[in-house]
This record gives structure tokens, C-alpha cells and sequence, in this order.
């Protein structure tokens, strides 16, 4: 449950609104939230953070997922990702879910943290929420790049024909040529992404899509 490095965060804010105003509209993208919250924060592009899988795209929506997955109500995350690949996850919105815009010198990210997940990973260490946020421990998040900073994200998945990257606890970036070395270093396959998300139920991944076209 760790952001690359731990990155220590300076400021946590809670969006105690987001899901509700997802539901109400049905679709938000990140890139439009981030307008809509009056910050000084260019973005110029994102990368998808899943337990140390990173995928460079050009923006995210979250999606209110009425209908669910296996029967759950659910909302999902889409990624307009760099190049040929096909980005999704669904989380299951029967857990009780609070999502923070993260910010550090020269860093921010969104992340979204179940109760589950904190009470199961982080509480014995963390006497809240917030702090163990603060101290980098999430699963999900969508990192915000602009300047240099986004045209390295471009540059590095460009150069495979991986369908993402990931990043070591040291923050040092693992770059799989193809799709099936990735999935050699995740110790995963396809079928299991999309059926379960490679992931235990308390983190409320239903289904994860990581691949790339060709």
C-alpha cells in the first residue's frame, strides 16, 4: 500500500464531496476536477498508479458505475493513455471509500483509500487515515506531471511495447519490453487482472486492464 519511495506529503486534502458529486454527474476527469479546485497545479498529463504499476496517459475519468461489476455497485477509473494501450480499473462501491489530492514540492497526485485497506494495512502504524496518506501509503492514485517532468513520462513508455511501467520502492522505474514481460514481473497474467485484479478483496479492485494493442 505505498506510493513509490514513500513520498512524504505536505499537504492532504480531503475531497469529502468527489463521490457524491461523481454520482450526481456520472463522469469526472482529472484534469477537469483539478480546473474546478482553483489550485495552482499545471497538468499536463497523469500517470495511473496501481501497487507500483504506473501507465502514462493524457488525462483519467472516474466513472460512476450504477450497474456495478459482478453485481456491486461500482465506479471505475479510465485512462486516455499514451500510445496503443488500454487502461481501466473498477472498484467496488459497497466499501466505504474517501479520496485526497496529495501535494509536495514538485509532486501531486489524487489517491483513493477504502476504510478496509487502512484498517487491514496501515492502522496498527497509523492513528488515521490522513497520516498514513501523508507518510505515502496508498495503492491507487493518479500521479499529475506537467513540463519536463510529463515529457519524461512520454519518453519512457514510448520506448516499449510494454503496456505500463513500474516503479521499485527506491522510486527507480523498471521498463518491460513487452506485454508478456510485464506480466512476468507482476506475476499475473490477463485473465487474472480482469477477473479479480491480481488484488485481495479488501482493497475493492474488481477488475484491472492493463494491455497494449499489437
Amino acid at each position: 500500500m505505498s506510493a513509490p519511495a514513500n513520498t512524504p506529503w505536505s499537504n492532504v486534502y480531503q475531497l469529502s464531496s468527489f463521490l457524491g458529486q461523481l454520482e450526481a454527474e456520472g463522469g469526472i476527469s482529472v484534469r477537469a476536477l483539478v480546473d474546478e479546485l482553483d489550485v495552482d497545479l499545471p497538468v499536463d498529463g497523469i500517470a495511473y498508479h496501481d501497487r507500483g504499476i504506473r501507465v502514462p496517459g493524457y488525462d483519467a475519468t472516474f466513472v460512476h458505475e450504477p450497474t456495478g461489476s459482478r453485481g456491486r455497485p461500482a465506479f471505475s477509473v479510465q485512462i486516455d493513455a499514451v500510445g496503443p494501450r488500454n487502461t481501466w480499473a473498477i472498484f467496488d462501491n459497497t466499501l466505504s471509500w474517501d479520496v485526497y489530492l496529495l501535494r509536495a514540492e514538485g509532486v501531486a497526485a489524487l489517491a483513493w483509500v477504502s476504510d478496509e485497506e487502512y484498517r487491514i494495512e496501515e492502522a496498527d502504524q497509523f492513528s488515521s487515515k490522513r497520516e498514513a496518506l501523508a507518510a505515502g501509503r496508498f495503492s491507487f492514485g493518479v500521479f499529475l506531471y506537467a513540463g519536463d517532468a510529463w515529457r519524461e513520462q512520454v519518453q519512457q513508455i514510448q520506448r516499449t511495447n510494454a503496456p505500463a511501467y513500474l516503479l521499485r520502492e527506491d522510486g527507480q522505474p523498471i521498463v518491460p519490453g513487452s506485454q508478456s514481460e510485464f506480466y512476468e514481473l507482476v506475476d499475473s497474467t490477463v485473465t487474472e487482472f480482469r477477473t479479480s485484479g491480481a488484488a485481495p478483496d479488501y482493497l475493492g479492485l474488481l477488475e484491472l486492464e492493463v494491455t497494449i494493442d499489437g
